[in-house]
């Protein structure tokens, strides 16, 4: 059966990226994933050099996904790479800024670069901020720091003259909490009715590559879950 669009997932093998992998396969899509570690159900697995910098790391990978498409356009770039961790400026600001960095803002940027070379005209690149980065972070300034990067990114390539090619849409997700496993593990008595299912975000990104639903370029868009029931809010 022909395939009903190309697109790649980057952080394809963290929990919402599988999903994601998942959720366009069982979909018909053609999907590729690039991250640290294969995902063996993506029909391209483009892997990411731990050590490189970040300059390396986006020449190499953008190398790798104009080897894996050839002459074919994607649908949708879809970043869901990132992390987490706490602290504040007391001790270790800076090492931990520079994961968090590494964690979203290299990956959301070298999303964009795909983006800019190999996105078909009306396409989608969906970034993964977050809903705590929109106020002050103090137990987890890096965190903030970055997450709010990718906001500021996410704005800026949805405007004018940005490199992203014409009338593609450009937003970021802002869960705040996800219902992975590793959550649940660390945090077993929270309230899961609150926490985001894995297969909601999957169907939002699938909607809008279809462009059914597609909020205007440029959106931040908070990812609510109350009671078991998910919905946005454009911030």
């Amino acid at each position: 059966m022909m395939s009903l669009g190309r697109v790649l997932i980057y952080g394809g093998k963290g929990a919402l990226g599988a999903a994601c992998v998942s959720h366009f396969k069982e979909n018909n899509f053609w999907v590729s994933s690039v991250d640290f570690n294969n995902n063996e159900q993506a029909d391209a697995g483009i892997l990411v050099s731990r050590n490189a910098s970040w300059i390396e790391q986006e020449e190499d990978v953008l190398k790798k996904v104009g080897a894996a498409l050839g002459d074919n356009k994607l649908d949708a770039v879809i970043c869901v790479a990132g992390g987490w961790a706490g602290g504040n400026a007391k001790t270790g600001l800076a090492k931990m800024a520079d994961t968090m960095w590494r964690q979203s803002v290299w990956t959301s940027t070298i999303s964009a670069t795909i983006a800019a070379n190999h996105l078909k005209p009306e396409g989608l690149l969906a970034l993964t901020g977050a809903k705590l980065a929109l106020e002050g972070t103090p137990d987890m300034i890096g965190y903030g720091l970055a997450k709010a990067g990718v906001h500021q990114l996410t704005r800026s390539l949805a405007a004018k003259n940005s490199g992203i090619p014409d009338d593609a849409v450009v937003v970021s997700i802002l869960p705040i909490t996800l219902d992975t496993p590793t959550n649940r593990k660390i945090m077993p008595n929270a309230d899961f009715s609150s926490w985001t299912p894995l297969k909601e975000i999957a169907t939002y990104f699938h909607q809008w590559t279809k462009q059914e639903e597609r909020p205007k370029s440029g959106s931040l868009l908070q990812v609510v879950t109350e009671n078991g029931s998910t919905y946005l809010s454009e911030f």
